[in-house]
């Protein structure tokens, strides 16, 4: 039986199926209908497509941005409000007779690379995304930590654990806090880190071309946010102690990070020499998608 995986975002509804070993048979993509109904509708049209072309499901899982409660039910959905508060996973799952598992897409990110991805085979995965904004997901065992709160591996909105005026003041964060973690090291902090040394304004791609050609002032913008990283990550390793740290997100990608955030992590970290791991994603931009159809089996096991 298939696995079905959808990640909705601001815009579009990018579906994914996978064979039990988790092979790719087909993917899609549409426009996110602006009203409940709607998404209900789209999402049950693109499950009977891919059931159609390929065979019987054994369940569904969704990756979404926002905050997602135990029961599936977004309570804060980032630019889907018509789902915010709203029982998708149970009326997905009246809908189409199977299991359906709903999941912050941070975590689904987390979840593929924990299993099959750059992170398989390690007990315990942190995957962070770096991009406009900062998440976080845990993976322990093959199974997503969920939390409390629903809130396990939200590190984006912890405070940044490292002073250095050399970094300029900090700005105030989406969450309305004022130097969070994720206000540290998303993209608008790296342009903010290179105006501040050149001050010139460029965007984070070119500035990872120009450090890649070993301009001096772009390697110095990209070592001063992987002083950030490191402390940031330093306290989720001293906290957490995962076997692997997985990095996804546009930012992930800047020349010589996993190089120069272990380097800079190893004195902020409690254990003498810190054995964890840093890696990139090995499914980069698609890995939440493919998390999202691993998750049913982890979440109704």
């Amino acid at each position: 039986m298939i696995r079905i995986g959808f990640d909705i975002g601001g815009s579009k509804i990018a579906s994914l199926a996978l064979d039990p070993e988790g092979r790719e048979l087909a993917r899609g993509r549409r426009e996110v209908p602006r009203d409940y109904a709607g998404t209900l509708g789209a999402l049950r049209a693109m499950v009977d497509g891919l059931v159609q072309a390929h065979g019987p499901a054994a369940s569904i899982g969704i990756a979404m941005p926002g905050l997602i409660g135990a029961d599936g039910a977004p309570i804060r959905a980032v630019n889907l409000p018509w789902l915010a508060g709203r029982p998708l996973r149970a009326d997905l799952e009246t809908a189409l007779h199977l299991p359906v598992a709903v999941a912050n897409d941070a975590n689904c990110f987390a979840l593929s690379e924990a299993t099959d991805g750059a992170g398989a085979g390690a007990h315990v995965v942190f995957g962070a995304t770096l991009g406009t904004g900062v998440g976080g997901g845990i993976v322990v065992g093959g199974r997503p930590l969920l939390g409390a709160n629903a809130i396990a591996g939200e590190w984006g909105h912890n405070p940044l654990p490292l002073s250095d005026p050399t970094f300029g003041p900090p700005v105030v964060c989406g969450c309305g806090r004022v130097g969070c973690v994720e206000s540290w090291l998303n993209g608008a902090a790296l342009a903010r880190d290179y105006a501040r040394i050149t001050g010139r304004a460029t965007e984070g791609p070119e500035i990872a071309r120009l450090a890649a050609a070993g301009d001096g002032q772009a390697l110095a913008t990209i070592d001063a946010y992987g002083r950030r990283l490191a402390a940031a990550l330093a306290g989720v390793v001293n906290l957490l102690d995962p076997d692997m740290i997985v990095l996804g997100g546009g930012l992930s990608s800047l020349p010589g990070l996993y190089h120069l955030v272990p380097r800079h992590w190893a004195p902020l970290v409690v254990a003498p020499e810190p054995r964890t791991r840093l890696a990139a994603a090995r499914f980069g931009a698609e890995s939440g998608l493919r998390g999202a159809a691993w998750l049913p089996a982890s979440a109704h096991s």
